[in-house]
């Protein structure tokens, strides 16, 4: 076996299932609304996930501005294709009629807004007493598709306080890895960091050392007990719209 292979399996997979875990999340809560029910993307981007609401009556919403370029700095896509979006806007005025919506969801968006207690209010608004909001966000993320990111993260308690504050009960809150897992994602970031913003690379004896680290993570990770309360990829959070 060469090296190569070797490090290769001594690879554990902790820090690489941020996305994978939350789409899962995501397509099971979407497939408790019921059929029919009027949806909105808040946010939706590409429309990556409208693959999930096949069952509802999907109404996708963006600002259609980012152009995967941005303005270079951080982390950038590369190019973007926002598709045929339904509502052009900005997220904190959206021209539909209060109360127009059985469900909203909201993926990965208030990291880029704003004003995010604003967007949640407008959100709020457009949802029907009874509805379902869906939300994730990061609790703490590096400068993405920039110059459109505003706030690094969002806990638990930014949620507790900001939804019932527009009438929403959270039903679900639920954190989307840990600790360790956190540090293991941004442990393996460093080679394609390093890469673009340094004239070095990670020495041999320094790759060693990442995967031996990456596996501490792992046997930590496996045995947690409750550190996402320090730091995770972010929440998973549904809300009930309570009545007027």
């Amino acid at each position: 076996m060469t090296l190569r292979q070797t490090l290769r399996s001594w690879n554990p997979r902790v820090g690489k299932d941020n996305q994978s875990d939350r789409e899962r999340w995501l397509e099971a809560a979407l497939a408790q609304i019921p059929p029919g029910s009027r949806i909105l993307d808040a946010g939706a981007g590409t429309q990556q996930y409208k693959r999930f609401c096949e069952h509802l009556n999907y109404v996708s919403q963006d600002f259609a501005e980012y152009d995967g370029e941005g303005n270079s700095a951080g982390l950038q896509t590369g190019e973007f294709d926002y598709g045929q979006l339904d509502i052009v806007s900005d997220i904190t005025s959206i021209p539909e009629s209060d109360w127009s919506f059985d469900a909203i969801m909201c993926i990965e968006v208030l990291e880029h807004v704003p004003d995010p207690p604003a967007a949640l209010a407008e959100l709020a608004r457009l949802l029907k007493p009874g509805g379902t909001m869906i939300i994730t966000a990061p609790f703490c993320s590096l400068t993405h598709f920039s110059p459109y990111h505003f706030s690094t993260g969002f806990n638990r308690y930014w949620y507790e306080t900001h939804l019932p504050r527009n009438g929403l009960q959270v039903s679900e809150m639920t954190p989307n890895g840990n600790y360790f897992e956190y540090l293991a994602q941004e442990v393996k970031r460093i080679r394609p960091v390093a890469k673009s913003y340094t004239p070095s690379k990670p020495r041999l004896y320094e790759k060693l050392a990442m995967h031996v680290v990456n596996r501490m993570l792992h046997r930590f990770s496996r045995r947690d007990d409750g550190s996402s309360q320090l730091l995770c990829y972010g929440y998973h959070v549904c809300a009930t719209k309570q009545a007027a």
